[in-house]
């Protein structure tokens, strides 16, 4: 099945480090929506405290675009950019949007420090939504991480991010 995707769709990328915020400025000016996970954190420097942004996964940016203009990006931004493929068909591999809606709304709601990368196997378990709190709407898998319930988005092959704890009366099973 050789599928060549004309529709703007959700790529994932491995960037070199320390080149990411280069190519989102880059993509901000050409007009691209792409995603970069991004904390923010407190440096202190001669005594004065300072807030940056910084990489949440380093090396690791989303793009929003057709096929063509995803794999121009590399020649038209001067960076390397190397699209993640799907281990299967050895495609690049798209991101369905509602699941990158949720991952996108996991890290901009979550502290830094209460948000758990994480990038071992876990054991599937189930599917839930969330349908009150501050993770309303998002869907994932329910897993206990260490001793506590959370909602697990998982982009497969890449990364899964867990939600701070969860009550049991705020899921919903699929």
């Amino acid at each position: 099945m050789n599928r060549v995707v004309t529709e703007t769709v959700w790529y994932a990328a491995r960037v070199k480090y320390r080149t990411e915020q280069k190519i989102k400025a880059q993509l901000e000016v050409a007009g691209i929506k792409h995603f970069i996970p991004m904390k923010t954190v407190e440096t202190e420097r001669n005594g004065k405290k300072t807030h940056r942004e910084k990489p949440l996964i380093p090396c690791l940016m989303f793009v929003y675009a057709d096929r063509q203009t995803a794999l121009e990006l590399p020649l038209t931004t001067g960076f390397t950019i190397n699209y993640i493929r799907n281990t299967d068909t050895k495609q690049l591999q798209i991101i369905p949007d509602k699941q990158m809606q949720d991952f996108m709304r996991v890290v901009d709601l979550s502290e830094a420090e209460s948000l758990e990368i994480l990038t071992a196997n876990l054991k599937r378990g189930d599917k839930v939504r969330v349908v009150r709190g501050i993770f309303a709407g998002i869907e994932g898998e329910l897993v206990r991480v260490k001793g506590h319930k959370r909602v697990v988005v998982r982009l497969d092959g890449l990364v899964s991010l867990a939600t701070t704890y969860i009550p049991t009366d705020f899921l919903e099973l699929i």
